[in-house]
């Protein structure tokens, strides 16, 4: 009789060469096949374009310490958080400043190609077929963590640090002294290398759970912690050796607390959306989205095998390293990197155990060239989009800068030595360091610390304050700002402002293009290049420069500049730019979508409603389109659909969408239901960043939420409550120093 199944579960110690996914012919060809097919995927995803707006400001670090010989730990960038305290591992700037002066921005882009298919190819080592398949499916969320930038070197790192350790555990014969070399680079790259000492504790406690089984398992276990503590506590030890020591330490501190802060208004360390909604997205294979949700199935699937084995360490890390990642989008490649390894090498057992229950060789060469096509299926869908650039990202596919820096306004601001101070909106800071500095500095940029929670905040206020406003005044005064650079390109929320900034009495347009454009103040000193310089924003020719030769570049010319003749009300000549565009990539939900948004400013419902409908069944999950035609079935009065579309947006948006919770609250109260709107107003108050709560006036979130929860109240006959919520109102239209 042949072993049960529960019984082969339970024995899973092989040796070296089982481990390698070596147990025989069968499964080692399906294990290359399917390795060469996450390899190939893995460098195509990884090939992108340089326009993360954190590889800049980092270039720029590198830069300052080549040309200083020294490392700085307050600010030197800024005007506005000049001499704050800073503390950033400075080797990754280094790096990728190297990289630059070698080979540009190509080499950059190449960089990141090869660090994602280093990732994946640390984690396929010692692999099963089970493991390249699961690297398969990861890696769209590996890429999106390995552009060049600081992040790259943790996850890379990260994927060597996890193969070193597993491979310690499943056959005590690991190159451990590997463990503090890798660290002395960590911990000089990227603030990220807590994740190997905290990689390193969960292996000492998967070592301590083997404590209660007596015989071979706890031997095993007291032999390997006897053997890897000298390199544990060297490696501990390599993260003092960095221009900071211990100071190091403060830095991380400083980043944990910008946790809140950076979850409110980042997506990328928000949480990974968790509903039904967004889950159905693991249907739709070419949606990069899928990917988060089979990965969590992988992971629930080896938690249960590990149990059964009674592996409850392995079962402990991977739960641990979900829940990470699921409460920070960023991390989640991580979390992907220990769900490759560890559901590579339980899943293994039960797939090698049906294996084995197949007696036709046949049958097993037909099942096992199912699982090829299958997946080459997938990694090849995934590749065409990639190359083709149809997903909805600003990452394009190639090599060199993106297309949405603003280089021309660089030059412009170069070529006429502007005076005074810039101001930026956050993204954008990283690159005018990069471009303008060190002899110009930022008013804000990516690093987020140096400029504490208040400064963003600011920003959020004056990009919805007209520029001759006394804020603006304010503001401008007290920097001696005396220039502007807005960006433009479509994945930025500036281009609501463009509009209202270009309208202004105080300030003119020098310059516009369709991914950008310069504002200057009127003075004495800007008199003359205003008369010389001054566009006209109504009637600006985009794109202003000729379309570039490339399909890709082309669309991103066109749609962008659609957008921002859309924001400038000029939809005659949107409709028609994006028309140009779609005719390009026809496959792209972007145009549909923004001919949908002109239609609705013109009022044009019925054309609204066929183009969102479009954009929707191109893009069912992209939270976005939802948005929009939430608001189109409000115009219309379909109130009752607009809230399931206004819900279903929220569900599916990557990070939490406060002021959407707010509107779906409201809509909820219009339709006479004030128990749900009580639920999304204390939703929407739950996930407002602290700095929105901060705001008071008739127009502050505060507010809102005050006087819809004191009207809900009212509408379900509880006056008290109503009474008491209305005095909130009223508390936050006087200024907190006239309450006082």
């Amino acid at each position: 009789m042949g072993s049960q199944p529960a019984e082969l579960l339970v024995n899973t110690d092989r040796d070296s060469t089982s481990d390698t996914g070596a147990a025989s012919q069968w499964s080692r060809r399906l294990f290359f096949l399917l390795g060469a097919i996450a390899l190939t995927y893995a460098f195509l995803a990884g090939l992108r374009t340089v326009c993360d707006p954190d590889s800049f400001w980092q270039l720029a670090t590198g830069r300052w310490v080549a040309q200083h010989h020294q490392v700085f730990s307050t600010d030197v960038f800024s005007y506005t958080a000049q001499g704050q305290p800073w503390i950033y591992p400075v080797g990754s700037g280094l790096f990728l400043y190297g990289m630059y002066l070698i080979g540009g921005y190509a080499l950059l882009s190449w960089t990141g190609a090869f660090a994602c298919a280093g990732t994946v190819a640390l984690l396929l080592r010692r692999g099963s077929a089970a493991t390249a398949a699961i690297a398969i499916i990861s890696v769209s969320i590996i890429a999106g963590r390995t552009a060049p930038r600081a992040d790259m070197f943790t996850v890379v790192i990260f994927a060597a640090f996890l193969s070193v350790l597993w491979e310690n555990y499943r056959t005590k014969r690991a190159r451990l002294w590997l463990l503090p070399l890798l660290m002395l680079g960590w911990v000089n790259f990227h603030l990220g290398f807590v994740a190997g000492l905290g990689l390193i504790a969960a292996f000492v406690g998967i070592d301590l759970l083997e404590m209660p089984f007596a015989g071979v398992r706890r031997a095993e276990a007291l032999e390997r912690l006897r053997r890897s503590w000298p390199w544990y506590a060297a490696t501990a030890l390599a993260t003092l050796a960095n221009p900071w020591g211990w100071g190091i330490y403060t830095a991380l501190i400083r980043q944990n607390r910008a946790m809140a802060l950076h979850s409110g208004w980042i997506a990328e360390w928000g949480r990974v959306p968790l509903n039904w909604p967004s889950a159905t997205a693991v249907f739709l294979f070419r949606n990069t989205r899928s990917s988060f949700y089979l990965l969590l199935l992988m992971a629930v699937l080896t938690v249960v095998v590990a149990l059964i084995q009674k592996r409850f360490g392995a079962a402990i890390l991977l739960v641990s390293a979900v829940y990470l990642g699921m409460e920070h989008v960023r991390m989640f490649a991580v979390t992907a990197c220990v769900i490759v390894v560890l559901g590579g090498s339980y899943l293994d057992v039960p797939i090698e155990f049906a294996r084995k229950r197949i007696w036709d060789k046949r049958i097993r060469l037909a099942l096992a060239a199912c699982v090829i096509v299958v997946f080459a299926a997938f990694a090849g869908a995934r590749s065409y989009d990639v190359v083709n650039n149809r997903n909805h990202s600003p990452f394009t596919f190639g090599a060199g800068p993106g297309w949405q820096l603003p280089h021309r306004a660089v030059e412009f601001v170069q070529r006429e030595n502007l005076p005074g101070e810039i101001y930026n909106t956050y993204n954008e800071g990283g690159y005018l360091l990069w471009m303008l500095g060190p002899q110009r500095r930022d008013y804000l940029d990516g690093r987020a610390i140096p400029f504490g929670t208040e400064l963003f905040h600011h920003e959020a206020e004056l990009m919805q304050n007209s520029l001759d406003s006394d804020r603006w005044k304010s503001e401008s005064e007290h920097y001696n700002i005396n220039t502007i650079i807005l960006p433009l390109n479509r994945f930025e929320g500036a281009l609501a402002a463009v509009k209202n900034f270009c309208e202004s009495t105080g300030w003119a347009t020098v310059y516009l293009d369709e991914v950008s454009a310069i504002f200057v103040r009127r003075t004495p000193q800007t008199e003359e290049l205003i008369k010389r310089a001054q566009v006209n924003c109504a009637t600006a020719p985009l794109p202003a420069e000729p379309i570039v030769k490339s399909r890709t570049g082309a669309f991103n010319q066109w749609a962008n500049a659609a957008s921002v003749l859309a924001s400038l009300g000029r939809n005659s000549e949107a409709l028609a730019a994006a028309d140009k565009a779609g005719a390009l990539l026809p496959g792209n939900s972007f145009v549909p979508w923004l001919k949908g948004t002109v239609y609705l400013a013109m009022d044009d419902r019925r054309s609204a409603e066929r183009e969102l409908v479009w954009a929707v069944q191109l893009d069912p999950k992209e939270s976005l389109m939802w948005f929009t035609t939430a608001t189109l079935y409000k115009r219309e009065g379909w109130n009752d659909l607009a809230i399931v579309a206004q819900q279903l947006a929220i569900n599916l948006a990557s990070a939490p969408q406060s002021a959407e919770m707010l509107k779906l609250a409201q809509l909820y109260l219009e339709m006479h239901q004030p128990k749900p709107a009580l639920e999304w107003f204390d939703k929407a108050e739950r996930n407002a960043p602290p700095d929105l709560m901060a705001a008071t006036g008739s127009y502050s979130f505060r507010y809102q939420i005050a006087m819809g929860r004191a009207n809900a109240w009212r509408a379900l006959g509880d006056k008290d409550r109503a009474n008491h919520f209305d005095q909130e109102a009223v508390k936050d239209l006087v200024p907190a120093k006239q309450q006082n």
